[in-house]
């Protein structure tokens, strides 16, 4: 496994909650849980770092990081921002393999819907609004965006499957938007989209873990 690799396991581990907020994350248990040695697992800590995934401190070690719950609700109200954006952007940017990418993917979340297949469409909104977002043609936007997904994914649950049926006919309506090549309606419908989801939002419960010695110091921006 290269260290984006491990970089990916570590974090999909900590946003389904296998690592929980404030465990520790030691480099010989991580390399002996995905089979690597001490060299990747330590790069792929301080990219997880970087991204708000974990902290660390001398001589105390890596711990998973924990949002507050205004933290929590400010990934919802930057996606409200962002997100619209990137849809407008990528109504007149879009190729048409994006296109078709989109309306796969809206397909299989509703034949999901329809079958009771409920425990992928975590997987297939994820990667609609990735796809969505490499739509824009930014890869700034784009990367902001996935690593939001990421972080909303980590933080909140969905209440399913009251949703679910709802959600995957706005895609329908995205997609729509953007064959038409109409940037104020893709913005639009995006924006009631996500208006839709945040109502459904919970934070997920935080079970008792390992602590860390003191809390997580605040991120220091970075120029």
């Amino acid at each position: 496994m290269t260290p984006q690799q491990v970089c990916r396991a570590i974090r999909d581990d900590i946003i389904r909650g296998d690592f929980r907020p404030g465990q520790r994350l030691t480099e010989d248990t991580l390399a002996e849980r995905y089979g690597v040695s001490r060299v990747p697992v330590r790069e792929a800590l301080r990219t997880l770092e970087a991204e708000g995934f974990a902290w660390s401190r001398p001589y105390a070690g890596t711990f998973v990081a924990e949002l507050t719950e205004a933290e929590a609700a400010d990934l919802l109200e930057i996606r409200a921002l962002l997100e619209p954006m990137c849809a407008g952007r990528a109504a007149v940017r879009r190729s048409p393999e994006q296109l078709g990418r989109l309306k796969e993917l809206t397909s299989l979340g509703q034949e999901a819907v329809r079958d009771g297949r409920l425990g992928e469409l975590a997987r297939l909104n994820s990667r609609f609004h990735e796809v969505l977002a490499e739509a824009s043609g930014s890869a700034l936007l784009s990367q902001l965006i996935t690593q939001l997904s990421w972080k909303i994914a980590w933080v909140y649950a969905v209440e399913l499957p009251r949703r679910a049926e709802d959600s995957w006919r706005e895609h329908d309506e995205i997609c729509a938007a953007l064959e038409a090549q109409d940037p104020d309606r893709a913005s639009a419908v995006v924006a009631e989209h996500i208006a839709h989801a945040t109502s459904a939002y919970r934070l997920r419960p935080r079970a008792d873990a390992e602590t860390a010695p003191e809390p997580a110091p605040p991120p220091v921006p970075t120029p």
